[in-house]
């Protein structure tokens, strides 16, 4: 397969237009990720999470250049909110990380959430494979920044780092249940406001709740400003610290195998609902389902069940 090559050897264009058929969702995506998966698995994921205006976008800049800096190639999937109208990303990628808009070493791809909560678009885990396949070393996965719905982050990254900003107030205690509890480092970003320590000392606090009091079980918490390039390069050294004590301890290949697991099981359920909605012509049919249920013609979980054993008794499921 050509453009399986021509990814291979890190062609933009390749690249470029691989994502595009994932994203759309064309009849050459299955074939396509197939063909890409034995060349996969030797890239870093880390996750960049947090709530909008907490400067994600400008502390990946700056992952970009320490990268750079050191002869690796690295991607960036920045999950932007959808148009309205379009589907398309409202924030491109043209409006972020300018400084290495011309770096061939460096491929910044905006995609838009399309409706897809949990801060991930739905082609982002294809988009992966690719850059894997064509030799990126890091990946970096930017969301939206939505709040709790983000964890499912977790299921594409092999790091997670989440950014915070002093300010924030009430909203570290909303966050408690969903994504601080996913976050495998922590950066109190824009260090130099005032309420930087405080915020680091309620993070501790919360950590220490969570963890049970066991301070070997805190993720570590840095402390930078991106904007004023000061902490940056620690934040950077310890990101790879944590990713290598990952490696050595199987985490890092447990996490792995749990992405394949979800993949595996989405894949399974998406094809099982494509078999069940041409079976059961669902889009001539679903609009007199939903009249006849509506007027209480027909309960809901009897329906279903009386149409899912005609469809056993056809040997389709």
């Amino acid at each position: 397969m050509e453009l399986i090559e021509k990814i291979q050897l890190g062609q933009i264009r390749a690249i470029a237009k691989a994502i595009t058929l994932i994203e759309n969702n064309t009849e050459e995506k299955e074939k396509l990720i197939d063909a890409l998966h034995p060349f996969t698995g030797n890239a870093y994921v880390i996750g960049v999470t947090g709530p909008p205006g907490a400067g994600k976008s400008t502390i990946v800049d700056r992952f970009i250049q320490f990268e750079r800096d050191r002869g690796k190639k690295i991607a960036v999937i920045a999950v932007d909110p959808s148009s309205p109208f379009s589907g398309g990303a409202i924030l491109g990628d043209r409006l972020r990380m300018q400084t290495h808009a011309t770096d061939r070493g460096v491929f910044i791809r905006s995609m838009a959430s399309r409706g897809h909560l949990g801060g991930i678009s739905t082609g982002t885990s294809g988009a992966i494979k690719v850059f894997d396949a064509a030799g990126f070393d890091t990946i970096i996965l930017e969301t939206i920044g939505v709040g709790q719905t983000e964890v499912e982050v977790i299921e594409m990254a092999d790091l997670i780092l989440l950014t915070l900003v002093p300010g924030m107030g009430d909203e570290i205690q909303a966050m408690k249940a969903g994504i601080m509890e996913i976050a495998d480092l922590f950066l109190v970003n824009k260090s130099d406001l005032d309420g930087a320590d405080r915020l680091k000392s309620e993070i501790e606090y919360m950590l220490m709740l969570g963890s049970g009091m066991n301070e070997e079980a805190i993720p570590p918490i840095k402390m930078a400003s991106a904007k004023n390039n000061t902490g940056t390069e620690e934040l950077y050294i310890s990101i790879f610290e944590r990713l290598n004590l990952f490696k050595e301890s199987g985490l890092l290949a447990n996490r792995r195998k749990i992405r394949i697991q979800k993949e595996i099981e989405h894949i399974f359920a998406s094809k099982l609902k494509e078999i069940l909605y041409t079976r059961l012509n669902m889009k001539e049919n679903i609009n007199l389902w939903i009249e006849r249920v509506y007027n209480r013609e027909i309960r809901p979980y009897t329906f279903v069940n009386e149409k899912m054993m005609e469809l056993k008794k056809e040997n389709v499921l």
